[in-house]
């Protein structure tokens, strides 16, 4: 025990100095992380903002089964189904 007192009084206050240099440098280690975390972040969120709304989607799925019933030759079920769809893209443009 005593050769712990004494190898605390020579260097005890080196040990600490050591032991807050090694937290300090910690602590600046958690803060870049915690930046390049937020820099994720932030570019996953620019990503998701730039993705179509879901009235975009049902729109633009309109748009293609109207394409496709024009392009086929059944003409006489798929005009009920065309005014069905011109008017659904009425109410979801108009509410945009």
């Amino acid at each position: 025990m005593e050769k712990f007192n004494l190898f605390l009084e020579k260097h005890g206050t080196k040990l600490i100095l050591a032991l807050v240099i090694m937290t300090w440098l910690k602590a600046c280690s958690i803060d870049s992380e915690i930046t390049k975390v937020k820099k994720e972040f932030q570019a996953q969120k620019a990503v998701i903002d730039s993705l179509p709304s879901s009235k975009d989607l049902k729109i633009e799925g309109l748009k293609s089964e109207k394409r496709m019933i024009q392009s086929t030759d059944r003409k006489l079920l798929d005009v009920t189904r065309q005014t069905e769809i011109d008017k659904e893209l009425q109410k979801l443009e108009s509410s945009k």
